[in-house]
């Protein structure tokens, strides 16, 4: 995205933006980040110092702790490229994809605190996590393993209930609640409450 097409469209906009510069270096944006104080900063993933450089000064911004909000421009969707946006601190990416115009209500969220996705890079982020590890939902001959309180537990969770909800309800500590769930989990070979949900609803 061209630098003075950006800023037409910003300028234009009825948010009244300051564009306070542009830097196409590693060097001279780090410089200008801790000089303006920026509420938002836009980096292009690739710079003038080679491709993908734009993580450099998103890390910084990072370890910094500035008070900037960064937004990653990336040149298309890449999975990998979004991940590692949001890892080293992005909080919105925008691609050569999204209509320019949408540019405004994007800064204007991440500024507000909101996260910036498309539906497009929701997708790509919900189908990697759905591949992570799949749900464990059925070991056959679990249930016996469990105590006549430890199935209590689990019928309980398996309701919707919160361990503050089932302590007062059974009458035990919220402590002794979380113990019993590890100890299920444990038995059952199970490693999340969804997981344990899941385990029960399919008895």
């Amino acid at each position: 995205m061209a630098s003075q097409m950006m800023e037409s469209v910003l300028l234009r906009s009825r948010q009244n933006f300051e564009v306070q510069t542009f830097t196409t270096k590693c060097s001279q944006t780090l410089e200008e980040l801790e000089k303006s104080e920026a509420h938002v900063a836009l980096i292009s993933a690739d710079l003038q110092d080679g491709p993908l450089s734009g993580f450099h000064v998103l890390r910084h911004i990072q370890n910094a702790k500035l008070n900037t909000a960064p937004i990653m421009l990336l040149n298309c969707t890449d999975q990998d490229l979004l991940i590692d946006s949001f890892r080293c601190g992005a909080r919105g990416i925008f691609t050569r994809t999204q209509p320019i115009d949408d540019l405004p209500k994007c800064i204007c969220a991440v500024h507000s605190g909101q996260l910036w996705v498309s539906n497009e890079q929701i997708e790509l982020l919900l189908d990697l996590v759905s591949r992570l590890r799949p749900l464990q939902v059925l070991r056959p001959g679990g249930m016996a393993l469990l105590t006549v309180r430890e199935r209590e537990v689990i019928g309980l969770v398996a309701e919707g209930m919160t361990n503050n909800e089932i302590s007062q309800k059974l009458r035990l500590s919220e402590h002794t609640v979380r113990n019993y769930i590890c100890h299920i989990s444990e038995k059952l070979g199970l490693s999340s409450r969804v997981e344990l949900v899941l385990y029960a609803l399919s008895r």
